[in-house]
């Protein structure tokens, strides 16, 4: 797989076109990161305004990460039929559809409209996902798509801590503590006005972010990014890969995608779920809503130390070992451990910042499973990259059964769900990624990837 040899002018790329287009992947995960990591404070605030439980509450991000599902595999077949930049700036479009359909949502205040409009948004990602990884690990050495995922990564996070905190500037007020507190002690005529205004200041902010997303589709469409050729293979994959006739030929690539989803499940889980977790506390939204930059700001620190150090102290695959057991463990410290500490005046438990440090160790999971599980694919990359996509599934599954166990047995005992992730994730890390045959008989080290 490689760059066309040739930019959108027609030209033969440079190194300044080369440094472009990094700087446009960088834009693009800022942007993903964006609309993706303000659904941990969306949820609370619609968790309020429309007066549900967990399990509803957590439709958001099922509604968000369920298109990946459904859209990946199409989104592939339109980025073979278009090309990867018309397809980003059709994923654009779709970003923007979809913000711009909260604005009716807000103004009717209808719940099942909203999920529409995160669908959409989640179906425009999905193309945006597959198109943008085959690139970045593509741009450079294998041995370093890691760190340059790292720091695409990075862009990713600053992007979620910045916007949790724009949406809370525009949509929450100081006063809105006492607004929370009085709600089940209004009326119903009284109380469901009040909610009508609070969820109708959602509309502002996503008109705005719908136009810009227009926008940023239509500049990366005529920009000097250039187009991927999936289809070519070097003759030493094209000659390993010639009785493959589908990517589930490819077990490292299927074992891949399941530990995807049980990844990016459970780093929902430890950033959407941790306002909800200090609600558990007596914390309300107005003194919890900076509790995910947390979490957001330990997973950046995670991605610095991968670009430092890989592949120059220690090789991606070592990596991600020490990641997977690392999360194993503060996993179970945010079950087990004890103790409390004063936070803005109240009293938390000890066990919220483990759940906020499970940022650090999964920062470089998916940076490390990514090159694992594309490596050789040849002409079934854009496949096997949806396929990966499609296990971004995860952030839709898992944080559903989160809050239905919360609901059913307490949002600390809902953590329990990471431990068995954290297990397979291990297996995969330590042994899966050298499958390369279904048949028993038939494993190898993985030769291209350190």
């Amino acid at each position: 797989m490689s760059f066309k040899q040739e930019t959108s002018a027609g030209r033969t790329p440079t190194k300044r076109d080369t440094i472009l287009s990094i700087a446009i992947l960088a834009f693009m995960f800022f942007i993903f990161g964006f609309v993706s990591w303000v659904n941990s404070i969306l949820i609370p605030y619609f968790k309020i305004s429309f007066e549900l439980t967990h399990t509803q509450a957590y439709l958001v991000t099922f509604a968000f990460y369920i298109a990946y599902f459904v859209m990946s595999m199409p989104g592939s077949l339109l980025l073979k039929r278009v090309g990867f930049k018309r397809g980003i700036m059709f994923g654009f479009f779709a970003l923007s559809l979809g913000a711009l359909l909260f604005v009716p949502a807000a103004f009717t205040r209808t719940y099942g409209l909203f999920l529409v409009g995160l669908f959409t948004m989640g179906a425009g990602l999905a193309v945006l996902q597959t198109a943008a990884n085959p690139y970045v690990i593509i741009i450079g050495p294998i041995e370093r798509a890691a760190q340059r995922l790292s720091i695409m990564g990075v862009c990713n996070k600053c992007a979620g801590i910045v916007s949790p905190l724009i949406f809370a500037a525009f949509t929450l007020k100081v006063t809105d503590s006492e607004l929370f507190a009085a709600l089940p002690l209004m009326d119903e005529v009284t109380r469901n006005a009040a909610l009508d205004e609070l969820v109708r200041r959602v509309a502002l902010p996503y008109a705005f972010l719908g136009i810009l997303l227009l926008g940023a589709g239509l500049f990366i469409r005529y920009s000097v990014l250039p187009e991927i050729n999936s289809e070519e293979e070097s003759q030493e994959v094209a000659s390993a890969n010639a009785g493959k006739k589908s990517v589930f030929d490819f077990p490292y690539l299927v074992l891949g995608a399941i530990a995807i989803f049980l990844h990016v499940g459970n780093q929902v889980v430890a950033i959407d779920t941790i306002i909800n977790y200090a609600g558990s506390m007596g914390f309300d939204l107005v003194k919890a809503k900076s509790l995910p930059s947390y979490t957001l700001t330990a997973t950046i620190i995670g991605y610095v130390c991968g670009i430092v150090c890989i592949p120059k102290f220690i090789s991606q695959t070592r990596a991600l070992r020490i990641c997977t057991v690392t999360g194993l463990i503060f996993s179970l410290c945010v079950l087990f451990m004890p103790g409390e500490m004063m936070f803005k005046g109240q009293a938390i438990s000890l066990s919220i910042w483990f759940l906020a440090l499970l940022g650090l160790p999964n920062a470089l999971v998916s940076p490390g499973i990514w090159p694992l599980a594309t490596r050789n694919l040849g002409r079934f990359t854009k496949i096997g990259s949806s396929l990966l996509v499609m296990g971004l599934v995860g952030n839709a599954i898992l944080p559903l059964i989160y809050g239905w166990i919360a609901d059913t047995s307490g949002v600390r005992e809902a953590y329990r769900i990471l431990i068995p992730s954290y297990l397979y994730l291990i297996f995969y890390a330590m042994y899966g990624h050298k499958i390369t045959s279904w048949k028993w008989t038939k494993r190898a080290k993985p030769t291209a990837v350190k």
